[in-house]
């Protein structure tokens, strides 16, 4: 039996859905043991259940933490390392998305986004640095192709994604003694709770969608999504694509951020942004309904 993990621990953040809760399935597929971290309690104790019962006890443990509270993420770490006794692996995956602009929208939820999504990997990384040193492990923190792009609507998540894109570029230097790697993931739109959430909420949204490029306007499964983070970490990658044209996107990011290009999506934003500030006013919430922001943590 293939199981290129076996004998690793990997702990996945934002476990619950998604694309966390599929690189945790196939990871422990390919051998690993897993620690769910996460903030709906129901869904990740299901998820470690059926871990346990397709791959053995003890494949997985969990544990409801915010990444955004140190402590919370601290307690994670202690109760992982008396599961396994090691981590060797990271995927730093928890993020969120907020609906709407600076202009009209709420500045709490944009600074949650920023929070959830950059804070909250420079959270993780802090609280679980001795054991990847002492494993001489791998850290995957996932960023965006929002990280060299840009939409209107999404200033916060750009900003917090491009954060950690830098973030892990630095984590990088500051580790290779220790043997520890870093790698950034950029995944473009993944056919999950989150996109699906957008696309159903904001009709303005879904209609720029329709009309962007490939790669950038393309959907790929998050069960794709989810084999290319797990070949990163088995192969310590620096960088994972998915899908993989989007590498193309980071190296003409300048020509894709240049004055032209602004001026393209200048002229359609005149119309398309005001649509989106009244589309949010309307529904009278912030994040997606599949959001543990909107649903209180659970599913």
């Amino acid at each position: 039996m293939n199981a290129p993990l076996a004998g690793q621990v990997v702990l996945v953040t934002g476990a619950a859905r998604g694309i966390g809760e599929h690189t945790a399935r196939l990871a422990a597929a390919r051998g690993a043991r897993l620690a769910l971290v996460g903030l709906e309690p129901a869904r990740l104790r299901l998820l470690a259940d059926e871990l346990d019962a397709v791959h053995g006890e003890q494949a997985a443990c969990w544990f409801e933490a915010d990444v955004t509270d140190s402590g919370a993420l601290e307690r994670a770490v202690a109760g992982t390392l008396r599961a396994f006794g090691r981590i060797d692996a990271v995927v730093a995956n928890a993020g969120v998305a907020s609906l709407g602009t600076v202009a009209t929208g709420d500045i709490e939820a944009l600074a949650r986004t920023v929070e959830v999504n950059l804070i909250g990997v420079m959270r993780t990384v802090a609280a679980t640095t001795a054991p990847v040193i002492a494993a001489r492990g791998y850290y995957l923190l996932v960023s965006s192709t929002a990280a060299f792009t840009a939409l209107p609507g999404m200033s916060a998540y750009c900003a917090a994604k491009a954060g950690v894109e830098h973030f892990g570029t630095a984590l990088r230097l500051e580790l290779a003694h220790h043997g520890v790697a870093v790698g950034t993931a950029h995944p473009g739109w993944i056919d999950t709770d989150l996109v699906r959430d957008a696309r159903g909420d904001l009709p303005s949204f879904d209609g720029a969608f329709g009309s962007l490029p490939w790669p950038v306007g393309s959907v790929t499964s998050v069960e794709r999504c989810a084999e290319a983070f797990v070949r990163g970490v088995q192969r310590r990658r620096r960088r994972v694509y998915v899908p993989r044209a989007i590498a193309a996107v980071q190296a003409l990011r300048t020509v894709v951020n240049s004055r032209a290009a602004g001026a393209l999506v200048g002229r359609r934003s005149r119309v398309l942004v005001p649509r989106m500030e009244r589309e949010v006013a309307a529904l009278g919430r912030s994040f997606g309904l599949h959001s543990a922001e909107s649903t209180g943590g659970e599913p």
